[in-house]
């Protein structure tokens, strides 16, 4: 190109355009006046870098970028292996680098990118035809600065578009992929899950799992129908209405519910329902979780029947045995006679207080709520009353200075107090003595403490906290388990260790609010 050209391309007005240097423009020129003419041209409103070394391109787009030497701020040696957003190839530059055009665009694809090649008139009808087969436009020259901007810009302003829509592309298979995976996970879930659409009177279903069908029996035919179709004559009425009102309501629940498969086999569904909503808040649908706990009802309903039989019919036989026994024990001479009728009555002693401690220990766990009590007076009236039952024990209490100690543990008091009791029950010192103390080793935790003079606990009796019970190795004290359980359940340790004067040290560390 000689100077004409060029000094058209500078002679024209700028034009007030923004500039966006996070474009960039490639020019693939030899060094020259048309070069630094068109990097002017392009400088004020693209990122501008330029190379003579077509010859050298990389079709993979590894080869480095050279260092930036400018022709001004905006501009740089670089090689088509730089990222860019259009390439302008002067005659000299297409010659030695049209054959890395293709490779280079289809490491841009599917995202458009343009290339361009400008042409004078001393260029021959073959190379305009040929450079067509792998440019985007060719631009004869002279040129004006705002036709070559205006050429220039709308193969960028392409460039731009293709790029939106490849990356809405991709968020969408992004989407796409996360539903699935998402699909995936819910199908594969080990719990029933449902969606149902909101409505007035149905909420028809439109997704199940395969938890779900493994649970109940029913498939995909029974979407589009709301799920009552559970429900059988054993269903609890006052539950199915529950559920029906927190719907409407538009809030969660969780409840028992007796359902029925689609062979007509009952089963216990713990049966967990909850509102999704859309970000203005209107609810969109409703998921539901279903889980089989029948094995859990059979258990709970057998425990039921066991501590009615522990707490009333073994308690009136064992009354009826004590008292015949005193009867015998009024009528019957001979040591022989009243050595066994002892045993018989302290026998019968020993199963009444089996019984008491079972029911004590259902009372205390069954329990799933219970308001915040100040432990600190509750202890000081613990430790008060034991005072008064075993005047020959001594009771210390040491509690942290100006902290109410205010708990929300389920049975903490009872457990306290379970522990005390058998210190001094199970302790063979004419003088026994037990010791309470209560820190807080944070805001969030209380840990107390229970030391003895007694005898210790036997091995055996600790060592089933961790194994758990067998035929031939179990607890026979009850109590222990009863603060075991309870420290358990608020989340915390129980512990059992020996003081240095050979006595018990129990340890319940728990959350001061579980």
């Amino acid at each position: 190109m000689g100077s004409d050209p060029g000094e058209t391309i500078g002679s024209a007005d700028r034009e007030g355009n923004e500039p966006d240097n996070g474009v960039c423009v490639l020019l693939c020129m030899q060094p020259g006046r048309d070069r630094e003419l068109l990097a002017e041209t392009l400088g004020d409103r693209y990122r501008v870098e330029t190379t003579a070394d077509a010859e050298t391109v990389d079709p993979n787009g590894t080869r480095p970028s050279a260092d930036a030497e400018g022709i001004g701020p905006n501009a740089g040696e670089a090689g088509l292996s730089a990222p860019f957003d259009c390439c302008v190839f002067d005659g000299h530059g297409f010659e030695r680098g049209a054959d890395a055009i293709e490779p280079r665009r289809e490491l841009s694809a599917p995202a458009f990118l343009p290339f361009v090649l400008l042409v004078g008139g001393d260029v021959g009808s073959s190379m305009r035809r040929r450079a067509w087969n792998h440019v985007d436009d060719v631009i004869e020259l002279p040129v004006t600065k705002a036709a070559l901007r205006s050429r220039i810009g709308n193969l960028i302003e392409r460039r731009r578009t293709s790029l939106r829509l490849v990356e809405r592309e991709c968020e969408l298979e992004r989407t796409v992929e996360d539903l699935q995976l998402k699909e995936h996970a819910m199908d594969e879930a080990p719990v029933g899950i449902t969606i149902a659409e909101p409505g007035a009177d149905n909420n028809p279903l439109t997704y199940l799992n395969r938890g779900f069908r493994d649970l109940t029996g029913y498939g995909p035919e029974m979407l589009g129908k709301d799920c009552r179709f559970l429900q059988g004559a054993e269903t609890n009425p006052e539950t199915a209405a529950a559920i029906r009102e927190a719907i409407r309501a538009e809030r969660s629940i969780a409840v028992d519910l007796l359902n029925y498969r689609s062979n007509g086999q009952k089963f216990w569904n713990r049966l967990t329902i909850a509102p999704i909503r859309a970000e203005d808040g209107t609810v969109e649908s409703y998921v539901g979780f279903q889980t089989d706990i029948t094995d859990r009802k059979i258990r709970e309903r057998r425990l039921e029947v066991m501590n009615r039989v522990l707490n009333h019919n073994l308690r009136n036989k064992m009354n009826l045995i004590s008292g015949y026994t005193e009867l015998l024990a009024e009528e019957t001479e001979g040591a022989e006679y009243r050595e066994a009728l002892d045993v018989i009555t302290e026998t019968a002693d020993d199963l009444m207080r089996i019984a008491e401690a079972v029911r004590k220990i259902e009372h205390t766990l069954s329990a799933t709520t219970e308001t915040a009590i100040t432990l600190r007076d509750r202890l000081s009236e613990l430790i008060g009353a034991f005072r008064d039952r075993f005047p020959d024990a001594t009771f210390e209490l040491s509690l942290p200075e100006d902290d109410p100690l205010n708990v929300t543990v389920v049975g903490l008091v009872t457990a306290v107090e379970e522990g005390i009791e058998n210190a001094v029950k199970h302790n063979d010192d004419p003088h026994p003595n037990v010791a309470v103390s209560v820190r807080r080793p944070s805001s969030d935790w209380i840990e107390l403490e229970i030391e003895d003079n007694g005898p210790g606990i036997p091995d055996h009796e600790v060592r089933v906290l961790e194994s758990g019970e067998t035929s031939l190795n179990h607890a026979d004290r009850l109590g222990i388990w009863l603060m075991y359980w309870v420290v358990n359940k608020a989340g915390g340790t129980f512990e059992v260790a020996t003081s240095d004067a050979g006595g018990t040290v129990l340890r319940l560390n728990v959350p001061a609010r579980p």
